[in-house]
């Protein structure tokens, strides 16, 4: 059985404030494209189908024109719920759904499979949708396999996935046949991305070690925005698009999982079109908008990261006259002034004239950098003036 392992769409979702849908479409077109060209039997969506709880009408209309489109190649589509999306909302017209694509956001129906067969016999696709501790737990009151070792009700990821591995194991052991587990979370030993799936993950997602899904042939995960092989068995496919200049350089694209009869695993990378580059420019504002950059890269979205000592005046509108994509604009100067032990507040208490107080707010915002020698000249000119203008009153 052939399956694409994908994740992490993120309908919806924007770059900077700039819409991504029209870009996520045309790599959903690609995705379609390569479920035809490789007679894919399942296309499994492991989460975060959608990027908020309460998506915009436009994104429900591409995520159904993308079903529509995957179910047209002949391939069944499995997609679970992950942290970002609203089980409800995702989950509401699951009963509406043509045959075939089927949406799994309902706990209750964890270790029931939805059994597809191939020439080889029945593959059984275990659907675990996002599961918060605090709320899921309510459908499991009672059940002492879902308490702690001191008989405390579930409080953590590890503890709540946990339980829900052994009611698919379960599953397992009553439907015979090679099985496949899809879930969302933050697996132990994954390469996070600094700024994205770490900030998720303290929003309540916390560390699921990988021995939780042992006794699956394949486990497909979602949450993690960079393609993983934690094992052999065990994979993360990333997100279709990049959401992040921390994502510019991971590779875009989905597994295809060739399922054997004996439930061996050989998986290959299929790489997806990336509709507009990610590249990060650092040094001097000079040098980020020479003729040699600016030709290099002014068609991509650009985060300038600029090294000069002092902030420009304008930066982001003079990056745009070079760069009409540049969404994110960074003052990171090499050079950093000795910063004194007394605080800000003490400065300004000890000045004894304004050409001091003027000097300490500057090195307050300066990294430690004062005034200049040509900016204490024109300090001085604009407080004298004001003097006699004051004396003349």
């Amino acid at each position: 059985m052939k399956i694409l392992h994908t994740s992490d769409w993120h309908i919806g979702r924007t770059f900077h404030g700039h819409s991504t849908l029209e870009a996520l479409a045309e790599v959903l077109a690609a995705l379609v494209l390569q479920v035809r060209e490789n007679d894919v039997d399942v296309v499994v969506v492991a989460g975060d189908v959608f990027d908020s709880a309460t998506p915009a009408a436009p994104a429900y209309t591409l995520l159904t024109d993308t079903l529509v489109a995957l179910h047209a190649t002949g391939a069944r589509v499995i997609a679970t719920s992950g942290n970002h999306d609203s089980a409800a909302r995702l989950g509401f017209q699951a009963r509406l759904l043509r045959d075939g694509i089927h949406v799994v956001t309902d706990p209750r129906t964890v270790g029931e499979p939805i059994t597809i067969d191939d020439a080889d016999g029945p593959v059984r696709f275990f659907g675990i949708p996002y599961l918060e501790p605090a709320i899921v737990r309510q459908y499991w009151a009672g059940d002492s396999a879902a308490d702690d070792a001191d008989g405390r009700p579930l409080r953590t990821q590890a503890q709540t996935l946990a339980h829900a591995m052994g009611l698919v194991r379960a599953g397992m052991a009553e439907h015979p046949g090679r099985s496949v587990v899809i879930a969302h979370c933050f697996a132990a030993g994954v390469d996070a991305t600094v700024g994205l799936e770490r900030e998720i993950r303290q929003g309540g997602i916390d560390m699921v070690p990988v021995s939780v899904f042992d006794g699956a042939d394949y486990v497909a995960l979602g949450h993690i925005h960079g393609r993983q092989a934690l094992t052999e068995r065990v994979r993360y496919a990333g997100a279709p698009l990049h959401y992040s200049f921390g994502e510019q350089h991971k590779p875009r694209g989905s597994w295809l999982v060739d399922l054997a009869a004996d439930g061996t695993v050989d998986a290959q990378w299929l790489e997806l079109p990336v509709p507009r580059r990610l590249v990060t420019l650092t040094g001097s504002f000079d040098e980020i908008l020479s003729d040699e950059n600016v030709a290099a890269h002014v068609d991509d979205w650009v985060c300038a990261v600029y090294t000069d000592d002092l902030p420009q005046t304008e930066p982001m509108r003079r990056l745009r006259e070079k760069y009409p994509f540049c969404a994110l604009v960074q003052h990171e100067p090499l050079r950093v002034e000795s910063v004194e032990e007394r605080s800000y507040s003490e400065r300004l208490r000890t000045a004894a004239t304004d050409e001091e107080r003027i000097d300490a707010f500057l090195a307050h915002v300066r990294n430690g950098a004062g005034a200049t020698p040509r900016e204490q000249e024109l300090i001085r000119e604009v407080l004298d003036d004001r003097t006699l203008a004051e004396a003349l009153v």
